[in-house]
């Protein structure tokens, strides 16, 4: 993903975008015919205007040129034009819609391919830069999907038929315009190479500018509460401007080939014009030939400027490809075995065999190793320690948010790694410091626990995580938009309804991360009652900030960098007196207890 990483070879891109043809076979096919149709109307011209020339510079023009033929040769004109008219109208629609179609499979893809990634990946992402390659990325791919085929059909035909028929006019003359060819080729790739360059640099840099925004508007709040205004749009500025000179070089880019190709466009004209006249003058070729022969290279170089056109969009088209390509290549760490299957009736016996793990950081430390712990389906087993010491860590193990590197998790006596991802992760309910809710209404954020649900089951959901009553005097009650990740909301509640989502689920496995932590006083009391509440029956594992909340667990864990230090009920450490009751006397003193 890093703006350093080397460009694909354009072969493989293609390789991987053609598939996406495929789908639309049939409406290629009709495409091609079409632009196949436009250009042999345009080729059948100059053939047009010849007949005419000749005829009308012979020595009897009224034996060869009548008013019959003139007639007949008018209306195949305006017939191939009809044809034309008909074809290069299904070429911008329906090649255009095509295009669309192809954009929207791609976008598909990728976005189904990124909620497949794990934890691991986005540690390293910016949301921004993703957005970019979503959106604006594939924006130029309905265009070089449409036009890409088209140009190289048409220029094709052109070059080819042009090629013949020039040739069968006046040998010579129709080399000397074709040996320009191959120098305007040579400019044409280095151009078109430095130009793929700096479209992939500006299209990172937007990436930046994205998650640059993305990250300031988010904290908005932060920004002005510190009246940092002045200081976010410094940092824009400085992006902005970096993007700036990027457009700068990308345009230089495409000067330097559109100038080239326009001296030797006007090269190939000139040899035309002036040795063409020449032949004329010698008798080597006849008045018709030479306005054909003017005719059919006016033909050419518009193709070749059309090529050259198209280039730029190609070249945008390639380097949405290879940003596209290198999303969907990052594997995905995370995912079920070939032989997994699903867990059903799960009672919520949680094992820890021998767990060790470590992030995919140069760094390589181990933040939990020899872990051996055995939970029973129903037991309330609290986490306490000091930051760093692994705890929300340890959690995010048992849904396979990582993959232990070491030992084995089980719940019901099954290795996790040998059941699906949809089945785990159904048993496992969640409710973390950091509350997420999505925009929308209120009944639309609790019905994420189980989308099927019936208003009766969300406003049931909403009375055991006592959020009912506060939903109920919103202004539209369980309709109420709660704005851009529950803004509108206050702590407590968007809690509260994120406890409300959990009993929706209705999983055997709880975890509750620091749930309570972030909440005043009155909101905690009232949160804490419905964790009570949602914790019955399951087996539920507490990160414990507040350690006054989970004197009634079944457990207590205390876990450092150097694994579990002490185990047991808040009675039994409290007699012990070691690292938990050093951290509970801490906790009382400084008057965070109830």
């Amino acid at each position: 993903m890093s703006k350093q990483s080397g460009s694909m070879k354009m072969s493989h891109l293609l390789r991987r975008f053609l598939p996406y043809f495929k789908k639309y076979k049939g409406l290629l096919v009709l495409d091609l015919l079409a632009a196949a149709l436009t250009t042999v109307c345009e080729l059948v011209l100059p053939l047009i205007v010849r007949r005419i020339t000749d005829g009308a510079a012979g020595a009897d023009p009224g034996a060869v040129l009548t008013l019959s033929l003139v007639i007949r040769l008018g209306l195949l004109y305006i017939l191939l034009r009809v044809i034309d008219s008909a074809a290069n109208y299904y070429m911008q629609s329906q090649g255009h819609i095509m295009g669309s179609k192809i954009e929207t499979d791609m976008r598909t893809d990728l976005f189904a391919h990124l909620q497949r990634l794990s934890f691991n990946f986005y540690n390293n992402a910016k949301v921004g830069q993703l957005m970019s390659r979503i959106t604006s990325d594939l924006f130029d791919i309905t265009e070089f999907a449409h036009h890409g085929p088209e140009n190289f059909l048409i220029s094709g035909i052109k070059a080819i038929v042009a090629f013949v028929i020039l040739m069968g006019m006046n040998v010579p003359l129709t080399l000397m315009i074709f040996l320009i060819l191959p120098f305007m080729m040579i400019c044409t790739k280095y151009f078109s190479g430095k130009m793929r360059e700096a479209f992939k640099e500006a299209r990172h840099q937007v990436g930046e500018i994205n998650a640059q925004v993305e990250d300031s508007l988010l904290g908005v709040r932060v920004v002005k509460s510190f009246a940092n205004e002045e200081r976010e749009k410094v940092k824009f500025g400085k992006g902005n401007l970096i993007f700036l000179n990027m457009k700068k070089k990308q345009y230089t880019y495409m000067a330097g080939h559109g100038t080239a190709t326009r001296l030797f466009d006007g090269l190939m004209y000139i040899v035309v014009v002036v040795a063409g006249a020449l032949f004329l003058l010698n008798g080597k070729i006849s008045v018709g030939e030479y306005m054909a022969y003017l005719l059919y290279v006016n033909t050419l170089l518009t193709s070749i400027r059309t090529i050259v056109t198209f280039t730029e969009q190609f070249q945008r088209g390639m380097t949405g490809i290879e940003r596209f390509c290198e999303i969907m290549d990052t594997p995905v760490d995370i995912q079920d075995a070939p032989d997994a299957t699903p867990i059903e009736n799960v009672h919520g016996d949680i094992g820890f065999e021998d767990v060790g793990f470590h992030y995919n950081d140069d760094t390589g430390h181990e933040v939990i190793h020899h872990l051996n712990m055995q939970v029973k389906a129903g037991e309330n087993v609290a986490i306490v320690g000091p930051s760093g010491g692994g705890k929300t860590t340890l959690c995010n193990l048992i849904p396979r948010f990582y993959d232990v590197t070491e030992g084995a998790i089980t719940l019901d006596g099954r290795d996790i790694r040998t059941v699906t991802l949809k089945s785990l992760r159904d048993s496992i309910g969640m409710v973390q410091q950091e509350v997420y809710l999505f925009s929308g209404t209120v009944a639309d954020n609790i019905a994420y626990g189980k989308l099927d649900a019936t208003r009766e089951e969300v406003i049931e959901a909403a009375k055991k995580a006592g959020a009912h009553a506060f939903i109920e005097q919103l202004p539209n009650g369980y309709d109420t938009y709660v704005g851009e990740r529950g803004v509108k909301l206050s702590g407590g509640q968007k809690q509260r309804i994120s406890i409300a989502r959990v009993f929706l689920k209705n999983p055997p496995v709880l975890i509750l991360d620091e749930a309570t932590s972030a909440l005043d006083n009155e909101s905690e009391r009232l949160v804490q009652k419905s964790l009570e509440d949602l914790a019955k029956g399951r087996t539920t594992f507490t990160i414990a900030h507040r350690l006054t909340t989970i004197r009634n667990a079944s457990s207590i864990w205390v876990l450092t960098e150097d694994g579990i230090q002490e185990t047991g009920t808040h009675k039994e450490l409290m007699q012990k007196g070691g690292l938990y009751a050093s951290l509970y006397a801490m906790y009382t003193e400084s008057g965070c207890a109830d």
